[in-house]
């Protein structure tokens, strides 16, 4: 039957020698485009896959299915590339609005956020604790933060100070946690082997632990043993909550309120 519509030619069928050609190939689809972010989302991939150690320029563009070279399009350096990663971490982060009142509240909201976003890619507490956080991208963050200690009302100098402990105490308390982590996934059971403390109900490690100590002379070790049923009780979480009451009521000792009840304690260096 022929389709072809009146008073138009019809195809003719193909010749022998056409029959014989090789088909031509389909084209390729499009790839897409390589960005900035595409680079530091494969970053990402490679650093939750292999970790900090492991991370370098050729994994990356390994994981994007590129040149090296083509990498440094977008990205200046290994170093430029961990920075970008580090900052966004930041993106869509909110920092709660200062508030007086309840100024230790709104800390705990700020630190627990911040040890969460360290938490959600390998590696990245060592990360944060090698690069300074005074990027155009990150200065608003830095200013909110600042502004939630000034606000409580403590002295300049001492919220200076806050503002680094407080980032320090939570890069810390993340890094030891990546660190026994790691430990614990090692092929030649590094957990069974090494007591974690960050994972104290893991196959019964804390009651161990707490039989060890209470079992040590008491002349050598009295305060080992005192503790004993104390220590390594607590999940991580409740033990950074606990390490930041420690430093949140050691803040409160400067507010101008309480100030007159201890004499020095406005200021720094005083017992």
């Amino acid at each position: 039957m022929n389709d072809a519509a009146p008073g138009s030619p019809a195809s003719p069928p193909p010749s022998p020698w056409e029959r014989r050609r090789p088909a031509r190939a389909r084209p390729a689809p499009a790839r897409t485009p390589l960005s900035r972010e595409r680079v530091v989302e494969a970053a990402f991939t490679v650093l939750d896959r292999q970790g900090l150690d492991k991370l370098t320029m050729r994994q990356v563009a390994a994981e994007l299915g590129v040149t090296v070279s083509a990498l440094y399009a977008h990205v200046r350096s290994k170093d430029d590339l961990l920075e970008l990663m580090y900052a966004r971490l930041f993106e869509g982060a909110d920092i709660p609005e200062p508030d007086p009142e309840r100024w230790r509240e709104r800390l705990r909201d700020y630190a627990r956020a911040g040890r969460e976003r360290l938490l959600s890619h390998r590696d990245m507490a060592r990360i944060s604790m090698a690069y300074a956080p005074f990027t155009a991208e990150l200065l608003p963050h830095v200013e909110a933060f600042l502004g939630l200690l000034r606000t409580a009302g403590l002295p300049d100098r001492i919220a200076a100070e806050a503002g680094d402990l407080i980032s320090t105490y939570i890069d810390g308390f993340v890094l030891a946690e990546g660190m026994w982590r790691e430990r614990a996934a090692r092929p030649d059971g590094g957990d069974a082997q090494t007591p974690d403390p960050a994972r104290p109900d893991g196959n019964g490690i804390a009651a161990e632990m707490q039989d060890y100590f209470a079992s040590l002379p008491a002349d050598d070790f009295p305060h080992l043993r005192a503790l004993a049923g104390l220590m390594v009780t607590d999940s991580s979480d409740e033990r950074f909550d606990i390490g930041l009451e420690i430093i949140l009521r050691g803040l409160a000792s400067y507010l101008p309120d309480t100030a007159a009840d201890s004499p020095g304690a406005g200021e720094p260096g005083r017992d």
